[in-house]
This record gives structure tokens, sequence and C-alpha cells, in this order.
């Protein structure tokens, strides 16, 4: 089972990555792209480690998608603050702040359904 012990750092290291997204003055959308077309190469290995059933492919999947997912909170973060900013005050505010958390809330399921593979198999 997970205890709180082992939650806390990856919740530590999405809240440092949110931070980073929030702060940083360089444009993320670029990276974001990159991100997302992994995201795509992602489930596409996936896939295919269906077929070929392989462990360090598995382990490989992974770790790519714990850096996607990082990625990917940052971006998310930065286009939240980016998008809120546009809409502040308007109509779409609500539907902004509803897409913005779910997107954030996947973001961090995802790590940490990546990272529980990665440190997971190790108990077995």
């Amino acid at each position: 089972t997970l205890s709180l012990h082992d939650a806390l750092p990856i919740a530590g290291a999405f809240a440092g990555l949110s931070l980073f997204g929030y702060t940083t003055k360089r444009d993320l959308s670029a990276m974001g792209t990159f991100m997302i077309m992994g995201l795509f190469g992602l489930i596409i290995a996936s896939l295919l480690n269906l077929w070929f059933q392989s462990g360090a492919f598995a382990l490989v999947i992974s770790l790519v998608g714990v850096v996607i997912f990082a990625g990917l909170t940052a971006w998310d973060t930065q286009r939240t603050k980016s998008l809120y900013a546009h809409v502040a005050g308007t109509d779409m505010e609500q539907r902004v702040v509803i897409m913005s958390a779910t997107s954030l809330y996947l973001d961090f399921v995802n790590m940490f359904l990546f990272l529980l593979r990665i440190f997971g198999s190790s108990r077995n």
C-alpha cells in the first residue's frame, strides 16, 4: 500500500514543477508542443508493449512518461496563468478554471501512475 511518506515526494515534485511554470519568464509553448507529441509517441509505445510485453521497454516507457508529464505540468501551469489573465472577469472564467484544473489533475495522476510503475515493481 502507498503511505503518506511515499506520496509526499511526488506532491513536492508536482508543486515545484507548477511553481516553475508559474514563475518562469521563458515561453514554454514550444516545450508544450514537444511534450504533446511525446505523449502521442508514449501512447503508441504503450500499445506496442502490449504486443511485446517487455519489462525493460515498460521501464523506459515509465521513465519517459514521468519526463513528459513533468514537462506538461509546467506548461499547463503557464498556460493556465496566461488563459486566466485573458478571461478574468468574463463569462468564460469558470470554464477556463475547470479546464485548467482538470488538465493539471490529469498531469498529476499520470505522473503518479508512471512513478508507481517504476518504484512499485521493485516490491514484487
